[in-house]
């Protein structure tokens, strides 16, 4: 052996020990390079959180603002709500409580979106580190990996942007969340926030308007159909491409049973199933259009709120439309199908056009006499093809003509005891009046001579409606139509004769005014407020708007009953002929105004109370038949009262024995008799006093002592002449 040999095996080891030495060195360098790093690197970015991200941590479901759509109702023969609109602005949403979810929803979310829901809290590190993994290994701003919780939490904040700081707030913010909330809290509010293709936020809405069902009585391939368009709305949205959204179902169906949510029948069961869409394949969906009645909801709900919440319309109309409100209609359906059959065809009103080409326009408001609900309404002629069009019925102000005469000059100078429908007075071109010199013609330029209140009435004598006025003063009428008929288009200047006793106002009146006027008349003189809902519900279902019956007394009980006996002679024999529909009791009056521009028809049954008023949208002489909206209101009564029982109207207190007026008198009636009067006592007339410019208050109503079934529409007036009728305008 060569004696140099062990040295160089100790050189050996000696080399070898150091390279370990120098290898473990630099190892422990790295490993304290890292270390610090890491804690350098964990310290930036705690300060970093802390500085940037601490603030934005905090989250709250109970303070995020979602939208909802608002439903309006109406309730059915059965007494049942259904509905009669669905309100929605950008967002269309109605909220599904977590246990009226279906467990195959729920299931279908998770077993798709979210394998380790039930696990994780809030984050799901194997898919975030993968995710962040292939971020930096493809170099691409495409994170993935987010849970139910995350995705929860970015529709809610409406971040979406793809940043590192975005994700890691993401993170934090979906750990907190889960602290704060159980995992059925957050996947009822996941179900209700995501977005489900064709305008649809949520499954409620989605439920509706794929299968035209509620969101609990979806059945599982229905289900897995819902959730499989969360991946990709524009993709997997049935009516984009079915077959897409056939293949997506599919697979949610196979992950629910590897996952073992679903049996190996249930998945063969809903993979077989032949889906029934509410909609065809590629049907594009029409634009809502929302009925006239809607809109006059709408219209008066945004008033209500702006004056009983004290809020703008702005801020209203954002409630209505995002505030999930329950708004309750007085709608009666089969009322408003009868009034759309009538106005949707043209051909129930007359061809003849204006000077300026336009077709004849229409509008109805009809009501229940009792408690004012709008049953039904229309506010133009043929369908409805826009959102926020004019609507005539409540919007359009027209002058009313003759039609104003009941509640005007006749009613209340029935009221404070000046005529009687047996008082007589002069039919002539040359009376005088005592507070103007302004005299009308009659519509057919003939006079008749010594007349009665009745057939005045009847036969629509304007000669007669001013003496009546200049007897009543105007201030008194006018008081009546503002204080006591919730007249609210009238102007000061209203305050004269001619728009008085001849319904020349200077802006109009509007057909919901008229109809709600004429109520009191059908009601015993009780006048009732016009309403188109009676309550509104917040999304939690408290009451935020409660709309009862208002009322007022407007006439005394015979008043109205006196009334109703002249205007049912009216509306039978005289001017209103054309509205006579059959055995049962109606009562109403026409109107036209100057140049034939505006033909009326106001009448009532023991029944309902409707106004209809026809005309161009630009004033001009309508050369027509008849009268058309006496016409048109007999097409709705006669159907609408089909099977009612028929009712006669109270009969009024025998009048003060026969008195004149006018230019005739002998002696002038006295004013409205004490409130103390009986119902059944006859007017005495005594002295010579004229009404003071203020109407005195009527009694309180009471039940009359004759029954209606004794009534009879026989005017025989034994003292005086025969009565003829004449038709005129």
């Amino acid at each position: 052996m060569d004696k140099h040999e062990p040295n160089a095996a100790v050189k050996t080891v000696g080399t070898v020990s150091s390279v370990l030495r120098t290898i473990l060195k630099v190892i422990g360098t790295l490993l304290l390079i890292l270390l610090t790093t890491g804690l350098l690197f964990t310290c930036i970015f705690a300060y970093y959180v802390k500085t940037n991200l601490s603030q934005d941590l905090d989250v709250s479901l109970e303070e995020m603002s979602l939208n909802f759509a608002s439903t309006i109702y109406y309730t059915d023969e059965n007494g049942a709500s259904q509905t009669l609109a669905a309100l929605h602005g950008t967002e269309n949403r109605v909220w599904v409580d977590y246990e009226n979810i279906p467990k195959n929803m729920e299931h279908a979310a998770v077993a798709i979106e979210d394998q380790r829901f039930y696990t994780h809290h809030g984050v799901d590190w194997y898919r975030t580190t993968a995710a962040f993994a292939n971020m930096f290994l493809s170099m691409k701003n495409d994170f993935g990996g987010s849970t139910i919780t995350q995705q929860l939490i970015k529709n809610l904040t409406k971040q979406d942007d793809i940043t590192v700081q975005r994700k890691i707030l993401e993170i934090f913010r979906a750990l907190k969340l889960e602290k704060m909330y159980d995992k059925d809290k957050i996947m009822a509010w996941y179900l209700n926030v995501i977005y489900l293709g064709e305008g649809c936020n949520g499954i409620g809405t989605a439920a509706k308007t794929y299968f035209g069902k509620d969101a609990m009585d979806l059945d599982l391939a229905e289900c897995a159909s819902i959730i499989a368009i969360t991946n990709n709305p524009s993709k997997y949205d049935p009516y984009i491409s079915r077959n897409n959204n056939k293949q997506r179902r599919e697979l949610v169906l196979q992950q629910m049973y590897k996952q073992g949510y679903i049996t190996q029948q249930e998945y063969n069961d809903a993979v077989a199933e032949d889906l029934t869409f509410k909609s065809a394949e590629n049907e594009t969906k029409p634009l809502t259009i929302y009925s006239y009645y809607t809109e006059a909801v709408i219209a008066d709900v945004t008033k209500d709120l702006m004056e009983q919440k004290g809020i703008n319309k702005a801020t209203a109309q954002n409630l209505i439309y995002n505030g999930g409100l329950q708004i309750y209609s007085c709608m009666d359906k089969k009322a408003q199908d009868i009034v759309d059959g009538i106005y949707t065809n043209p051909a129930n009103f007359p061809s003849a056009k204006s000077k300026n080409g336009e077709s004849v326009q229409s509008s109805v408001v009809l009501l229940d006499p009792y408690t004012g609900e709008i049953k039904a309404l229309y506010g133009g002629v043929g369908e409805k093809t826009a959102n926020l069009i004019l609507n005539r019925a409540t919007d359009t102000q027209r002058p009313a003509g003759s039609s104003i005469k009941p509640v005007s000059t006749y009613g209340p100078a029935v009221d404070q005891g000046l005529i009687s429908p047996t008082t007589l007075v002069n039919d002539s071109p040359n009376i005088k009046l005592k507070g103007t010199t302004w005299f009308p013609k009659n519509d057919d330029l003939q006079y008749r001579g010594t007349v009665t209140i009745q057939q005045a009435l009847v036969s629509s004598l304007n000669t007669v409606s001013a003496q009546i006025l200049d007897k009543l003063t105007p201030q008194v009428s006018f008081n009546y139509l503002k204080d006591r008929l919730g007249f609210t288009s009238l102007i000061p200047a209203d305050c004269d004769y001619a728009p008085l006793s001849l319904g020349q106002f200077t802006k109009g009146v509007t057909v919901r005014e008229m109809a709600q006027a004429f109520d009191a008349l059908a009601n015993d003189g009780v006048f009732t407020y016009s309403r188109t809902y009676t309550k509104v519900l917040d999304a939690k279902g408290k009451v935020l708007l409660d709309n009862p019956a208002q009322t007022d007394v407007a006439f005394k009980q015979n008043t109205a009953w006196t009334m109703d006996a002249m205007m049912q002679a009216a509306a039978t024999y005289g001017t209103g002929y054309e509205s006579y529909f059959g055995a049962m009791a109606h009562a109403g009056k026409t109107g036209t105004t100057s140049d034939n521009t505006d033909r009326w028809f106001v009448g009532f049954t023991p029944y309902y109370c409707a106004a209809v008023w026809t005309g161009y949208d630009t004033p001009a002489h309508m050369y027509v038949s008849g009268n058309p909206a006496a016409q048109v209101w007999k097409k709705i009564m006669q159907p609408l009262h089909d099977g009612l029982e028929v009712k006669q109207f109270k009969t009024p207190t025998p009048s003060a024995p026969t008195n004149v007026f006018g230019d005739m008198a002998i002696e002038t009636p006295s004013p409205s008799p004490s409130g103390s009067e009986s119902p059944n006592a006859s007017a005495k007339p005594s002295g010579g006093a004229t009404p003071s410019a203020e109407p005195s208050a009527p009694p309180e109503p009471s039940e009359p002592i004759v029954s209606p079934a004794d009534f009879s529409i026989e005017f025989n007036f034994p003292d005086l002449p025969s009565i003829t009728f004449h038709k005129v305008r």
